[in-house]
């Protein structure tokens, strides 16, 4: 994963795949950058916990900051993490329809690997059982729906609260929670029956 500010140039206005943040009003530069600074990482995680793809994770959250620019004057102050992270969503949602395409195009599997951070355990035996965890985790979460998968990712792998991600996602805590709840024991249960599955093979 890339710096939070060295990965971003605030220059010319350039499309979102160009990589590029463009460059807002003066007046706006330094608080896109502090959205930048405050947010980058926890961006980054949650598109790779939504299904992008490590390998396109950097240019998917250079998208949302430059969709952030577009709008900066329009983000409520105090609400910039909430916008960026329902941004992020969408970003995530276009990028696995696109990857869905992709596959029925070519009929080949993409990257299956959800780790934050690349594993460079020496042991060859660890480094298995640790990709065939991250296998199993993304597989898992790719069965559920959207709205479970994003308060599963928020609060097994960012370590919100369900008053946390209520504020977050701007929905009733008891709605979060419920959410949580659900989501958990799909969880549960896709793995246990992945497990037998396995086992009866």
């Amino acid at each position: 994963m890339m710096s939070a500010v060295s990965t971003l140039q605030f220059s010319a206005d350039l499309p979102p795949e160009s990589g590029v943040i463009p460059r807002t009003m003066p007046k706006n530069d330094a608080r896109l950058r502090t959205m930048v600074e405050a947010h980058f990482d926890f961006i980054w995680r949650s598109l790779r916990g939504l299904g992008v793809p490590a390998s396109t994770a950097d240019d998917a959250t250079q998208q949302v900051f430059w969709i952030a620019a577009q709008k900066l004057d329009a983000i409520v102050v105090g609400s910039e993490r909430a916008f960026l992270f329902s941004t992020a969503r969408g970003v995530a949602a276009n990028a696995r329809r696109a990857r869905a395409r992709s596959r029925e195009q070519s009929g080949q599997d993409g990257e299956r690997a959800l780790a934050t951070f690349p594993d460079h355990a020496p042991d060859p035996e660890r480094a298995a059982q640790v990709a065939q965890g991250k296998a199993l985790l993304e597989r898992v979460l790719a069965e559920m729906t959207d709205d479970l998968r994003t308060v599963f990712v928020l609060f097994e792998l960012e370590g919100l609260t369900s008053v946390e991600i209520g504020q977050l996602l701007e929905i009733p805590v008891g709605t979060a929670a419920s959410r949580l709840r659900r989501a958990r024991e799909e969880f549960q249960l896709a793995v246990t029956k992945l497990e037998l599955g396995r086992g009866a093979s």
